[in-house]
């Protein structure tokens, strides 16, 4: 068995391999590269699984980031067990080659109660007392203790929300290298987000100053990983998951949905929340998708003429289609809208934003039923925001419970870019480098087949 290092650079793709990322660019030179053509949706979780066991969304089930547990009647995002995730996965397959194989999963997701040998992955602390303390989990859970004792607790706000930079992706780089270097595993798959942050928030725009530094931060970090992998003799392959495009503003498809009369809504201290279970139709926004849920199928028809009559729809799938775009599953929606490339789903479902749910305004990812990119800015109308973030800080100091409502419900023009749809230049979109040119003979890599890839690094073609 040889030993190999797969980092995964989110939002990399070939037209941003350039001045501002030496590494790489050497990288590319050295080894090879190629276009990856992904799954859709072209989100995280789809394409984690299928990098991961080698299946389309309708063999691993998951079909976005999140979806309607129809089961439980309630919409859940960024869940972490991997049982979730049907197929064998890329570390079974190594164990069936070789039992001595191992594995470290280093903040891919789905990661919790997974049969790699190591792992780690965002895990806040949610005390009875309404905070949200920054931490993470591992297996074996002494690895937690043993990494926040080397490189300080988690820096989970810097991972997600307005204060997002390059801290979070230094922490799991260097939390990888650190079980390289004390477990020594075959395999070290490692997750580095740093780019999606200011992709999202900018768009693709390669003459911002802003992109062109992240761009040079997460080279560093490439470049400390791939040092790290060559003292240790590992091959490395660098992948990304999708390709961010520019955008200009969001579909509200869930309040076309409720104009038409298919949402049902329950009130809470004056506040709308959404019924799935009770809905006739509802939509669960990821990105450039959204699974349409049609809980009555007699009127899937009527549903779909609403939603393709949306200004920034470019297409509804129906059972057939799905079946084409590899996501006919059960926990797909009836419907699956996709965004027009310039444009991206919200899950808004309110009318009046004094009626917004309390959560609306907030950094919360697990309760909202649909992905909120809104989150990445902190609300333009706020004066003073770190005053703000600094008087709720004290209130939980002092036992005081509140919400820090920080998020704009209405601007929704400021996110630049998305993902989710194939991109339709290779060049924006997701990419394969090796240090092993003799393994990317093709000309594109199919993410169904990276599986085979890495084994093939690991094994021998």
């Amino acid at each position: 068995m040889r030993p190999a290092l797969v980092i995964l650079v989110v939002g990399l793709s070939p037209n941003l391999i350039g001045e501002n990322t030496p590494n790489l660019r050497n990288f590319v030179r050295q080894g090879a590269m190629r276009p990856l053509k992904t799954v859709t949706p072209a989100v995280t979780c789809t394409v984690q699984a299928t990098l991961a066991t080698g299946l389309t969304p309708a063999g691993h089930g998951a079909v976005a980031n999140g979806w309607y547990f129809r089961d439980l009647s309630e919409v859940w995002l960024w869940r972490q067990s991997n049982r979730l995730i049907g197929g064998e996965k890329i570390w079974d397959a190594a164990k069936a080659k070789n039992p001595d194989f191992t594995c470290a999963k280093m903040f891919w997701w789905y990661n919790m109660c997974a049969s790699a040998d190591w792992g780690a992955t965002p895990r806040p602390q949610y005390p009875a007392d309404g905070r949200k303390i920054p931490d993470h989990y591992a297996y074996p859970s002494s690895l937690r203790d043993e990494l926040n004792a080397k490189l300080g607790m988690f820096p989970l706000f810097k991972f997600w929300g307005p204060a997002t930079d390059v801290t979070s992706s230094e922490w799991i780089a260097r939390a990888t290298m650190h079980v390289m270097e004390t477990r020594n595993p075959t395999l070290a798959l490692c997750y580095l987000p740093h780019l999606d942050y200011n992709l999202q928030r900018l768009g693709p725009d390669l003459a911002h100053p802003r992109l062109q530094q992240d761009l040079q931060e997460v080279d560093a970090v490439c470049g400390e990983l791939m040092a790290a992998a060559e003292r240790q003799g590992r091959d490395v392959i660098v992948v990304s998951e999708y390709g961010i495009t520019r955008v200009s503003d969001a579909v509200h498809i869930n309040r076309a949905l409720r104009e038409a009369g298919f949402l049902a809504l329950r009130v809470e201290n004056g506040r709308e929340l959404l019924d799935a279970g009770e809905s006739k139709a509802f939509a669960v926004a990821d990105h450039q998708y959204a699974h349409v849920y049609v809980q009555d199928g007699t009127l899937v028809n009527e549903v779909r003429d609403v939603v393709s009559g949306l200004e920034g729809v470019e297409q509804v799938l129906d059972a057939e289609e799905k079946r084409e775009h590899g996501l006919d599953h059960p926990r797909s929606g009836e419907l699956i809208a996709i965004a027009q490339s310039d444009r991206w789903f919200s899950y808004y479902y309110w009318l009046d934003d004094e009626r917004a749910p309390d959560f609306a305004r907030t950094v919360d990812i697990h309760r909202k039923p649909g992905y909120d990119p809104v989150e990445l800015f902190i609300d333009g109308r706020i004066s003073w925001p770190m005053l703000k973030v600094g008087a709720h800080v004290m209130r939980q100091k002092l036992g005081m419970r509140s919400l820090l409502e920080v998020v704009s419900v209405q601007e929704t023009a400021r996110v630049r870019g998305s993902h989710g749809r194939l991109t339709e230049d290779p060049a924006d979109g997701p990419l394969v480098i090796s240090s092993r040119p003799d393994l990317l003979a093709g000309e594109t890599v199919e993410a169904t087949g990276f599986k085979q890839l890495v084994l093939d690094h690991v094994f021998g073609a």
